[in-house]
């Protein structure tokens, strides 16, 4: 039986500390959608967010339709593994391709073969035709086309803003715009469902596409923001490999990254198990825990949007990883719903500074002809990463429980947050020329 002990006092000094570290530089409500002042970025996310909250009724529906056909906990992690898997296995090549092909068109036509990828489950589930293997089938599609869609959409929202200051803004404001649907889309999903069944959130999604593929018909790319076709794929992906991992900023945050996918994260996972074993609650509970995080993910989200700058984001990282690992200890220990709540609604909150501040990080000091093959290194170590460390997780709270595999994780999170802490000093002599070149900063101080 595991301690009935909760270590509240760390974690709650951790947090205070967290927000004492973040550099108080907000200003105004207006600061919080400053890219949005940019036409192709306020189109773009005009349609991403009809299209989010359309993609988040699919995910509540496949899982509910899986779970309704089959009764089998085996094949809802079947479905996300397949889902996922693909952006581990492709995204050194997919990377290859946006930065060789236009970024734009790669992007359109993703959007097309999810808007197929939709219409087929609607069908087969309206007329009655679905069976598991169909589902598996289109799980394992939509993740090969999200391997091609991820790095050309990180990379896209450089050219979507006129100004270079705003890019931190824009990844903020996307993942706001993420952590709002993944509000909304479920609420929706679950009346729906109740009242019509899942075919009709298959098909209410496959329509929201045409939100995201009008808006991306009508940006107005730079010509200079096309690129251009250069070396062969084998030359590219070679070069692209060597320019990731020898950059020791961008190899720094893309190992961080990685070890955060395999060992934090996971705890997501979960959930439903901590919701009943450890908190003795049902579905409801697992509701709480679910919103409470994704509230914290929001409210993190909002805090980056409103932030005039990348000067500090490596101690946001640092910080807000040290705070995410301490909150998943504290979860390990907690028994009582609504310190669970607490704990996790700053999970959530971290994360996302966190994930976002890497992101930023790399757009900002990546060569403009290499960023697409950087950040498919990075949906790797996000999206790709994740179902691996998910199947582990699973794996090991099978054998020592859910307690000692929070427990685990948390300290192995720490341990991550502090190792990038005392790299930030050496990293920076290799990030500040670069923003100075930029001219995002033109008085840089010893922040990062």
């Amino acid at each position: 039986m595991f301690p009935n002990f909760t270590p509240v006092v760390p974690f709650l000094f951790a947090c205070m500390k967290i927000m004492n570290a973040f550099p108080t530089d907000l200003k105004s409500l207006t600061n919080i959608f400053s890219s949005l002042r940019s036409r192709n970025y306020r189109i773009y996310f005009t349609g991403q967010g009809i299209s989010l909250i359309g993609t988040w009724m699919q995910h509540i529906a496949m899982s509910w339709l899986v779970y309704r056909l089959t009764g089998s906990v085996f094949l809802l992690g079947l479905i996300g593994f397949t889902s996922q898997i693909p952006t581990f296995v492709l995204s050194p090549l997919t990377g290859v391709l946006t930065d060789k092909y236009n970024r734009h068109r790669i992007m359109i036509l993703a959007q097309m073969f999810f808007m197929l990828q939709a219409l087929t489950l609607a069908l087969l589930v309206l007329l009655n035709l679905i069976e598991v293997w169909h589902i598996i089938a289109l799980s394992l599609f939509f993740g090969i086309v999200s391997a091609f869609d991820s790095p050309a959409r990180h990379a896209l929202v450089t050219d979507l803003i006129d100004r270079p200051e705003d890019l931190g803004n824009a990844i903020a404001l996307n993942s706001a715009l993420f952590n709002g649907a993944r509000l909304v889309g479920p609420a929706i999903a679950g009346i729906t469902i109740a009242a019509v069944g899942e075919g009709i959130c298959f098909l209410i999604n496959t329509i929201s596409y045409t939100a995201i593929i009008y808006a991306l018909l009508c940006l107005k790319i730079p010509e200079e923001a096309i690129p251009k076709k250069s070396a062969n794929i084998k030359d590219s992906l070679s070069e692209g490999v060597l320019y990731t991992f020898r950059s020791v900023p961008i190899r720094t945050l893309l190992l961080l990254l990685a070890v955060l996918s395999l060992v934090g994260f996971p705890f997501i996972v979960l959930l439903p198990a901590y919701a009943k074993e450890i908190l003795l609650g049902g579905p409801e509970t697992l509701g709480f825990l679910m919103s409470a995080l994704g509230a914290g993910a929001l409210t993190g989200a909002f805090y980056m949007a409103g932030r005039k700058s990348v000067l500090g984001l490596g101690k946001i990282i640092s910080a807000g990883t040290v705070v995410m690992g301490l909150s998943i200890i504290t979860a390990s220990f907690s028994k009582e719903i609504n310190l669970s709540l607490f704990i996790f609604f700053f999970s959530g909150l971290v994360m996302i500074m966190s994930v976002a501040s890497i992101n930023t990080m790399l757009q900002t000091i990546a060569d403009e002809d290499k960023r697409g093959r950087v950040m498919s290194f990075y949906a790797m170590a996000l999206m790709g990463t994740t179902p691996i460390g998910n199947l582990l997780a699973g794996s090991i709270a099978s054998g020592i429980g859910i307690s000692y595999t929070f427990l685990t994780g948390g300290i192995i999170t720490v341990i991550a947050g502090i190792w990038f802490q005392m790299k930030r000093k050496s990293i920076r002599k290799y990030i500040h020329p670069i923003y100075r070149s930029l001219g995002i900063l033109p008085a840089l101080h010893d922040e990062m």
